[in-house]
């Protein structure tokens, strides 16, 4: 009988958290300001989410948007979110580092693994930012993380899907690959079962009502236009949905 194939489903707030279990996730990344690719969450989000699910908790550790290029100062951050992250129950932290010329920053990255230790690690999407993947894919194993979160250089796992094949073989016996980008019910089982993948990421998010009663059509905080009443969730159904999917051919 194969692998069961592992779901993580990425989530920004406590609700979304719940749903995604609720839905038979078996882990969550959980991330603060998802419009702008998730950034490092609060201590008080992680800490109320802990205390809502029993799955595994994986915080970005990722200190502001942007590129992957980080400051002595942005690296401090980074140690001292991953050791807040350890103190309020995580089971892993994802990050991801790289050097000016797109190469993974294997020293600094290795640092980061060993202080997160014995946390799992999970070098996040930075990796299809790198300038050669089968020469990240070596950084990474270098650095003794857990897992690597692809792509495969595109912005879909559909479009890199056949790069995302070769990392698996690469990998096979040094690192997992996780799957992520684009990943939904229609797509998910044909990833898979091309691929060798047996964890997938993916966001699931669907728009919410916000439920203010009152808008100030003459004010706007956010970088567009009323977007301050844009909300998403992870709704339970949508993850079940997506289990059965992946379920068609016996996974």
């Amino acid at each position: 009988m194969k692998q069961r194939v592992l779901v993580e489903v990425c989530v920004d707030s406590v609700a979304s958290a719940v749903a995604a279990e609720r839905g038979g996730a078996a882990r969550v990344e959980l991330c603060s300001d998802l419009l702008e690719g998730g950034i490092t969450p609060s201590a008080g989000l992680i800490a109320t989410v802990r205390s809502k699910v029993s799955i595994g908790l994986h915080p970005i550790i990722r200190p502001r948007p942007g590129d992957f290029f980080y400051s002595d100062q942005e690296i401090q951050i980074m140690r001292r979110d991953i050791e807040a992250a350890k103190e309020l129950g995580a089971d892993g932290v994802v990050f991801g580092i790289l050097e000016q010329h797109g190469n993974v920053d294997v020293e600094r990255t290795r640092t980061l693994v060993e202080l997160a230790r014995p946390l799992s690690v999970t070098f996040h999407r930075a990796f299809d930012m790198s300038s050669d993947l089968q020469r990240a894919l070596d950084g990474v194993c270098q650095t003794g993380a857990d897992r690597i979160l692809t792509s495969g250089g595109e912005q879909t796992c559909l479009e890199g899907i056949d790069v995302i094949a070769s990392l698996v073989k690469a990998g096979k016996g040094r690192i997992r690959i996780m799957a992520g980008g684009g990943i939904g019910p229609r797509d998910a089982l044909n990833i898979v079962e091309r691929t060798g993948v047996r964890e997938i990421h993916v966001g699931l998010s669907s728009p919410v009502a916000s439920p203010m009663l009152y808008r100030n059509p003459r004010v706007s905080i956010s970088r567009a236009l009323g977007r301050e009443y844009d909300r998403v969730q992870v709704l339970e159904e949508d993850v079940r949905t997506l289990h059965r999917a992946i379920s068609l051919s016996g996974q």
